[in-house]
């Protein structure tokens, strides 16, 4: 669709005459203020008029100034804030027919008939109920004479639409609701805070956290800090577990481990529908090994906070999205729920997400367990597999005998989650019978033979450790391909794991290239991106970039939190990417950026000049602070230091300029949870197919694989994690600019454009069709089995 196709396509979307309300309903989850703000800022850009309704369906019910309409400015410095700022109750009236016709009076006063509901299944179910009823309450209404005949037909039809807003991502139809990262970033905050007192007193600690009937953030947290023991209501643990779970914790410390950590679900159960609780599993410890042990129950910490990166873009996805939703929709258009599979946007049938997710309660009440599971998702199935592969180590006599060598290694610089994928990598290895070898600093070490067998306790507790363990170089392996084929050769290497950026893309093509040279180089070769930049052909998405992106986010916030006492002051922030705009565009759109200077989007001086209008313009009103990101190579003239310049001159008497470059801070820190978990499951994905290989191409003793697609790159596209021959990428790839010649964040750019106030086309091209819910659809996507 060209340019001019998407702005006659959108424009026809006018939201002129139309009336949207927006709430947010049950228990509260941080990201629900993004989520508010993209649909009121998207509905007045369309022309439409938007409401709050404060307080959820008991505004709505008791009208009022509990529906007030909404302004630009009243949205501003919500991004960045926990919980819901218009409230969120739960409400007994409008469970109540009398309630719903309040409700519907109020809305009509208003001329409401769109409605934008963020909660979870209750809050949606009462709003399609209510959308099921809207023509009998009118038609009520005028019998009673509170409406007149020409409102009922003018407001005859309710649109509804739904965000999922839910930290327990226990909605079927969507990757992620809207809190789930943020409460895992919680949990990972406490579990990495503890094990350092646990390792000091050789403690076990027992954890609670919240899901009365969806095990997820148990799950995803006992991947994520790798925890010894994980109990959730999906799947409760086979008779005698108690016994099992005492002989590894056991097992554990007799193997020099110095703390224990046991995740447990606040549903969690036994086969017999019975409660499992954190303090039962705390005294068969004590009683059963003597080990001094804590409980540390979350509780609603987990709620608070402010919203992380993902949950910011999430939910200012999905609030553009449901305002599109909302301007398409039709007096026969089903109610629907805006969703994520995979990298996109869809819509799906509000009842159809709800029926199924009701349908895993059922399936666990009739302890069809297994079945349960299977309703989750293949993302929950495929969390669960992993786990268990990773943290329950067979008996050597258990384990295949593959006799086959297996090297992994980190090749350019370091990004967080990589050493979550090297124990991923190894410890599925080994599970596969391999024998798993570690190089150190990359393809040097490689060539210098830094390579040692690496076992299934040396890589313990390698999960929430950011950087690389193993060490990390940006040499590439051409100069050095005899000395690297030697290694190969002394140590018997069949395999070959690179996790790296674009330096690992580089050296893998190097070696492909060198095949017909060298025999001891056809062998199965997979690489797995990781790099903040986000810059590798291949994947939407890389190990690494999510813990960057919160890296910007938290310090954008710091920085114009520090200009709360100061009035009108911009802020002119770089950022790390090479010539690659990812962090600067997405952090900007996360971190709520006025404008975000890239290399992919070149840029002038009157586009400079254009900004510094619009910053003036917007000092003017009650926003008064201004955020700028650049990349750190979109424009080798136009500098930070010329455009802080630039903007401290034209500014003058309006508003003065700070700048600040990050640096290296977008690459340190502990990897977030998004990462530890992509690295887990993409690395674990590789191995398999990595096992596959070699099956494949061992012949007459030996392993040979000199094909095209022995020598692949794993990566996110849009709705799956794809295998692709790195042969087949060189033509998507500009080695130039070291970026790929299409990207997929780009499509984002005109969404922050719009939040910031400025007219732009927004390529609809892609936005979300109506879809059905079926079993094991790609939420299930393998692409966001990812976290």
């Amino acid at each position: 669709m060209s340019q001019t196709d998407n702005k006659r396509f959108f424009e026809s979307l006018s939201g002129a005459g139309k009336a949207i309300a927006v709430l947010t309903s049950g228990g509260d989850a941080q990201g629900m203020n993004a989520a508010v703000r993209a649909v009121v800022r998207m509905g007045i850009y369309v022309g439409a008029k938007v409401y709050f309704v404060h307080e959820g369906y008991q505004g709505m019910v008791d009208g009022g100034d509990n529906i007030k309409e909404a302004t630009w400015e009243s949205v501003s410095s919500m991004l960045q804030m926990g919980g819901t700022v218009i409230g969120s109750a739960r409400c007994k009236d409008f469970r109540m027919h009398e309630g719903r016709l309040k409700a519907a009076h109020n809305l009509v006063q208003r001329g409401i008939t769109n409605l934008c509901v963020i909660g979870g299944d209750g809050s949606l179910t009462g709003a399609n109920l209510f959308r099921e009823e809207w023509s009998g309450l009118l038609a009520e209404l005028v019998e009673q004479g509170l409406i007149d005949e020409e409102a009922s037909q003018k407001y005859s039809a309710l649109h509804i639409v739904g965000m999922v807003g839910s930290i327990d991502n226990d909605f079927c139809g969507t990757d992620m609701t809207i809190g789930t990262d943020s409460a895992l970033h919680r949990i990972i905050e406490v579990v990495d805070a503890i094990m350092t007192t646990a390792q000091s007193h050789q403690r076990t600690f027992v954890l609670e956290v919240m899901g009365r009937h969806c095990g997820y953030l148990a799950l995803v947290s006992a991947l994520a800090c790798g925890a010894d023991w994980v109990l959730i209501p999906e799947m409760p643990p086979e008779d005698g577990w108690e016994e099992k779970m005492c002989q590894k914790l056991s097992a554990k410390r007799a193997g020099m481990k110095r703390l224990n950590i046991i995740i447990v679900a606040e549903g969690a159960i036994d086969r017999n529908n019975q409660p499992i609780t954190s303090e039962h599993v705390k005294n068969l410890v004590v009683q059963r090994l003597g080990f001094d042990t804590r409980v540390t129950i979350l509780g609603h910490v987990q709620r608070g906070g402010t919203p992380s990166a993902f949950d910011r873009i999430l939910a200012s996805r999905m609030g553009v999205e449901a305002v599109l939703a909302l301007l398409e929709t039709t007096a026969n258009t089903p109610a629907c729920v805006v969703s994520l599979c995979g990298n996109q946007s869809v819509r799906l049938p509000l009842m159809e997400c709800v029926q199924m997710t009701q349908q895993v309660q059922k399936a666990m009440d009739e302890k069809r367990f297994e079945e349960a599971v299977q309703l989750r998702g293949r993302s929950f199935e495929n969390n669960l597999k992993t786990y268990k592969l990773l943290a329950h180590r067979k008996p050597e006599s258990e384990l295949p005998q593959s006799n086959f060598n297996v090297a992994v290694l980190n090749v350019g610089a370091p990004a967080a989650g990589m050493n979550a994928a090297v124990r991923s990598a190894v410890r599925v290895g080994i599970s596969e019978g391999h024998k798993m070898f570690a190089v150190s600093d990359g393809f040097e070490g490689f060539y210098k033979g830094q390579i040692k067998e690496i076992k299934w306790a040396d890589v313990g507790g390698w999960t929430g450790q950011g950087g690389s363990l193993l060490g990390t170089k940006r040499t590439l392996p051409a100069k050095h391909i005899d000395k690297i084929a030697e290694q190969m050769r002394k140590y018997n290497i069949n395999a070959l794991l690179v996790i790296g950026g674009f330096e690992a893309f580089l050296g893998i093509m190097e070696l492909l290239a060198a095949r017909g040279t060298y025999e001891e180089l056809c062998v199965p070769m997979v690489m797995v991106p990781a790099t903040v930049s986000n810059n590798v052909p291949g994947s939407d998405l890389s190990i690494g970039a999510d813990t960057a992106l919160n890296a910007i986010t938290v310090t954008c916030d710091r920085i114009k939190q520090s200009a709360s006492g100061t009035k009108h002051r911009v802020f002119i922030i770089e950022t790390m990417g090479g010539y690659c705009g990812y962090l600067a565009s997405v952090g900007g759109l996360a971190s709520g950026a006025d404008a975000a200077y890239i290399f992919e989007e070149p840029f002038d001086i009157k586009d400079l000049q254009s900004n510094v209008e619009h910053l003036t313009e917007k000092m003017k009103t009650s926003i008064q602070r201004g955020l700028i990101l650049r990349n750190e190579n979109s424009n080798e003239n136009y500098t930070t230091d010329f455009i802080y310049q630039l903007y401290s001159e034209e500014g003058k008497g309006v508003f003065d300029c700070r700048k600040n470059v990050l640096g290296h801070m977008q690459q340190g820190g502990a990897p977030s949870p998004f990462d530890r978990n992509f690295g887990t499951k993409i690395a674990a994905k590789a191995m398999q197919w990595i096992s596959r290989k070699l099956n494949e191409s061992y012949r007459q003793g030996r392993v040979f694989a000199n094909t095209e697609d022995s020598a692949c790159l794993l990566g996110m596209r849009r709705r799956a994690l794809l295998f692709q021959p790195v042969v087949q990428l060189r033509d998507e790839t500009d080695f130039v600019h070291r970026i790929p010649k299409e990207q997929w964040w780009l499509k984002l750019r005109p969404l922050m454009k719009i939040l910031a106030k400025y007219k732009t086309s927004y390529d609809v091209s892609d936005s979300g069709q109506l879809e059905h819910v079926v079993l094991n659809r790609p939420k299930e996507s393998e692409a966001m089995a990812a976290i």
